[in-house]
């Protein structure tokens, strides 16, 4: 029986529409274009922020986040940013009696953009916020340490394999494959997903069910 269900944040919880949108129009470059080479990335299987340094070679990532920040362009997150299984999901999780988390490799700033957003979870944390980012197995140990439940009575939920599902996995933890963004669709039927993936769903309404059972 599950009693923790820990979710992901971009691509579980948020749209990362914004977020691309919002780096393309910083560098100049149309929007097609870096949502292009952010799929390009993907399937090469490297890291997204990679897309960025190909619209601008030699850019300094950190140094263009905090510039953006400086300019009052940085992140913003809002109800809209939310897909809209997630508020009906967690709150059916918690009727349950689940214990709700979301933990993903965020900014602190965006945690606290999430906070603010009053969702129905026991614990919104991110990466930022403990200093350490998937997929390091410590990020993991965090999971499990606030998760106040067994391993094998956690699910962790997310869309990236290399990032979620593996990790979580040789962690201990059960997890549910989300085929959700491109990095869920990208490797929705790839043979170590299906394999690692203790569940494979297309919502996170699905997950009631993992909780119920």
């Amino acid at each position: 029986m599950i009693e923790t269900v820990v979710l992901d944040v971009g691509e579980t919880i948020t749209r990362d529409d914004r977020y691309w949108h919002s780096w393309a129009d910083w560098l100049g470059v149309q929007r097609h274009t870096l949502s292009a080479l952010v799929g390009a990335v993907v399937a090469q299987g490297r890291d997204n922020a990679d897309a960025i340094r190909l619209a601008r070679p030699g850019v300094d990532v950190a140094a263009e986040y905090h510039a953006r920040e400086a300019a009052g362009r940085g992140e913003a997150l809002d109800e809209s940013d939310l897909y809209d299984d997630v508020r009906p999901a967690l709150s059916r999780l918690r009727q349950l009696g689940a214990r709700v988390i979301i933990a993903g490799n965020q900014t602190s700033r965006a945690g606290d953009l999430l906070r603010d957003l009053d969702l129905p979870a026991d614990l919104i944390v991110t990466s930022g916020d403990w200093g350490v980012a998937k997929p390091h197995p410590e990020f993991f140990q965090r999971v499990l340490e606030v998760a106040q439940a067994a391993p094998e009575r956690t699910l962790y939920v997310g869309d990236h394999p290399a990032n979620d599902i593996f990790p979580a996995k040789a962690a201990g933890l059960r997890v549910a494959h989300l085929r959700r963004g491109p990095w869920g669709h990208l490797w929705a039927d790839d043979p170590e997903v299906v394999a690692a993936a203790d569940w494979r769903i297309d919502s996170l309404t699905q997950l009631a069910s993992t909780v119920a059972n």
